[in-house]
């Protein structure tokens, strides 16, 4: 078992930045890829950016690429999303999830662990 909890969400303007942080608890956090997911209601949770357990490898939506970047401190336990440029379209709920496996993947079904989420709203 992983347990894993998001903070640092909130209201910002458009343009501004958040850091997003996801801590985990439980089994060995550096055997897992992590990765943030946002859902808006009644959409399906959306991928947004993944790592690999090394951190050596990241990959990210196109609607975020160039905005956001994916981090992790694995000595911390930690995984954190720097958000850039906020625009309105942005505005979620944003949950950090778990995988085991190798193999980059952008369907949340295929995530092992969840966190609660953390709401981001950005106003215009």
């Amino acid at each position: 078992q992983v347990q894993l909890a998001e903070s640092g969400g909130g209201l910002v303007q458009a343009g501004d930045s958040l850091r997003l942080s996801c801590a985990a608890s439980g089994r060995t956090f550096s055997g897992y890829a992590m990765a943030w997911f946002r859902q808006t209601p009644g959409k399906e949770r959306e991928f947004v950016a993944r790592i690999s357990w090394s951190g050596g490898s990241t990959y990210y939506a196109d609607s975020v690429k160039g905005r956001f970047t994916i981090s992790r401190d694995n000595a911390k336990n930690t995984v954190h999303l720097q958000m850039n440029s906020l625009k309105p379209e942005d505005t979620a709920v944003y949950y950090c999830a778990a995988d085991r496996s190798v193999v980059a993947k952008t369907t949340a079904g295929a995530y092992d662990y969840w966190g609660q989420g953390t709401q981001v709203t950005v106003s215009s």
